[in-house]
């Protein structure tokens, strides 16, 4: 499988520049922190797609992300391939240590959150 086509889950790395409220789709106005945030995402049709889509400033709205990129910058994308979601594994470990933006991202599972706030951005590592 060529590189372009890889399988599997991404961090974003994005930077907030200042403290603000977002509406953000169902989960309706949300306030974030100045500071930086890891999205954890899933991509089993491909990560370059998927992380080139949240990259482009025109784009439908679809998913809880696609609002916050609105306001914020991606500094980076951490890509995990794997055939399966890892997805809730990872946020499930930042979890343990960043705090979680309540019901962001996670509307199609059981995880708390997949966006994770850190006012120090070398905490974003997966």
């Amino acid at each position: 499988m060529s590189e372009e086509n890889l399988k599997g889950s991404y961090v974003l790395h994005i930077e907030v520049p200042e403290e603000q409220t977002i509406r953000v789709g169902g989960l309706g106005p949300v306030r974030f922190r100045k500071g930086f945030y890891a999205y954890v995402g899933s991509a089993l049709g491909g990560i370059d797609a998927r992380v080139s889509r949240h990259l482009r400033e025109e784009k439908k709205m679809h998913w809880h992300i696609d609002y916050l990129l609105e306001k914020a910058h991606v500094l980076g994308a951490v890509c995990l391939p794997s055939d399966v979601r890892t997805e809730c594994l990872i946020a499930e470990g930042f979890a343990c240590r960043l705090d979680p933006v309540p019901g962001f991202g996670c509307s199609d599972c059981g995880c708390r959150s997949h966006l994770f706030y850190s006012p120090d951005l070398g905490d974003l590592r997966p």
